[in-house]
């Protein structure tokens, strides 16, 4: 039977959606490819009965795109554009005080991603690079991601890191896995997660929930664009866009509180019972959880990023002129630095020291102990220590393939089945709920394959445990 195909795309004005949707049928198979205009995007298969029902299904799938905008296309006419990305102009810092810097790690191109624990200090670049450094500088792995990573964020000791494909990677073993794969009309600005639950926030000023197996808990549209902020909690999720912040209950996603701020929020922080909005209004702004406007830390300039220590102790910023601050709890500003590596677009503290990311793609570490500071101000700032990267060819990249093994040992064993159209994963080993699914890697699931993992931990909530450790595929 002849080949059926049809072609859409949505093309927006101003840095908006800029993808492609394709449906091919061919007897009873339906072929989806879709992604970006100009990448050679994803592609899922299905099989139907016969080929009536195949084109069916694709009239359903087509037609739901028109009505989110898509437009019947010629392939090719338009041509690949950048994904949609946060300003980022940086002027140099006026400040002739220089910030103490220990270290410099020079990440190649521009750095959004970071995150650090006891352990380590991770960064992720817009080329899909990530490393891992010790506090020391030193550098102890690296992965390399199909696409740009946007943020890091860690859920107990799982790390993730959202990309602009569209996909959440997990980097909690040797070689990065497909944790959570968004849908394609999501335009990704930014991600938080709490017990395997994934709070997202797009261009368009939406902010959705997805559990562990990607499925949509609740999606609500915000009071404003651009929500470059996303921070969740087992009561909320907090999101800042264009318009300020707003406050949507976790559960059903039904709004709790909006307050508004003077200019876009461009990062947002939070502590256990507080959130920080940086603004380009040249503020960092504090709520507490219940909605209520706390203390306004003026800064001299747009704000790009924002941290605080336990509680607010203090509270650090970066500029768009290449400048770091610290506050007291009390809003009183105690410093401003010039970073001299750029404006960080990204910051996190821990034990008396800053880190940042930068548009000039360095992951510095900074002495703010009330002595190293004290130096500084003075003009007696340390000559920090100069890291480059390592060769790129020494990362691991996203693999489908997993180590095969004959015995599962100690560990526990798993198994992929369809439900549906969806592949699942359940427990096969005593001892576990069987009625319950497991979190697994999306981009290694075989149907009637068995694996064994390390480990399966209950999540908070209950009702899907969670793999941890490595993960082999049993023979036989």
């Amino acid at each position: 039977m002849a080949e059926q195909k049809w072609y859409l795309e949505l093309s927006e004005e101003g840095g908006g959606s800029h993808k492609f949707y394709e449906v091919v049928v061919t007897d009873g198979e339906m072929k989806v490819r879709y992604g970006r205009i100009g990448d050679k995007g994803q592609t899922q298969v299905k099989e139907y009965a016969t080929h009536e029902k195949a084109v069916a299904e694709a009239q359903k799938k087509l037609k739901s795109k028109m009505k989110k905008g898509y437009e019947e296309a010629v392939m090719g006419v338009r041509q690949k554009r950048a994904v949609t990305r946060r300003a980022t102009e940086s002027k140099k810092s006026k400040v002739k005080a220089f910030s103490p810097i220990i270290w410099k790690f020079a990440t190649g191109t521009s750095t959004f991603g970071i995150f650090v624990d006891d352990t380590s200090v991770w960064a992720g670049t817009q080329e899909g690079r990530v490393f891992r450094l010790d506090h020391d500088g030193k550098v102890r792995n690296q992965f390399k991601l199909p696409d740009g990573v946007k943020c890091i964020v860690a859920d107990d000791e799982w790390l993730y890191a959202g990309a602009d494909d569209g996909k959440v990677y997990d980097l909690s073993t040797k070689v990065p896995t497909v944790a959570y794969e968004i849908a394609e009309d999501v335009d990704i600005y930014w991600i938080d997660i709490n017990d395997g639950v994934l709070a997202i926030s797009d261009a368009a000023g939406n902010v959705a929930v997805v559990n562990h197996e990607d499925e949509s808990q609740w999606s609500q549209k915000s009071k404003g664009s651009r929500g470059w902020m996303v921070r969740c909690d087992e009561i909320g999720v907090y999101h800042g866009h264009q318009n300020g912040v707003t406050m949507f209950d976790w559960e059903d996603g039904s709004e709790l509180w909006n307050q508004p701020t003077r200019g876009s929020v461009l990062f947002g922080w939070q502590e256990e019972s507080t959130v920080y909005a940086a603004t380009a209004q040249n503020e960092v702004i504090q709520f507490t959880k219940k909605g209520e406007k706390g203390k306004t830390y003026k800064c001299d300039d747009t704000v790009y990023s924002c941290a605080a220590a336990e509680d607010g102790k203090f509270v650090f910023a970066g500029d768009n002129h290449s400048s770091v601050y610290c506050f007291d709890e009390n809003g009183e500003r105690l410093w401003k630095l010039a970073t001299q590596c750029g404006s960080a677009l990204s910051m996190q503290y821990y034990q008396d020291r800053l880190y940042i990311v930068t548009n000039e793609g360095t992951l510095a570490g900074i002495d703010v102990s009330e002595s190293a500071i004290e130096s500084a101000m003075a003009g007696k700032a340390p000559k920090a220590k100069e890291i480059k990267a390592p060769s790129a060819a020494q990362a691991a990249q996203v693999s489908d393939t997993v180590e095969t093994v004959s015995d599962a040992g100690d560990g526990v064993i798993v198994e992929c089945y369809k439900e549906g159209s969806k592949l699942r994963v359940r427990v096969i080993s005593s001892g576990y709920q069987k009625k319950w699914n497991v979190q697994f890697p999306k981009n290694i699931r075989e149907e009637g394959a068995r694996y064994v993992v390390d480990e399966l931990r209950e999540s908070s909530r209950g009702g899907f445990y969670r793999a941890a450790g490595e993960i082999r595929k049993l023979e036989g």
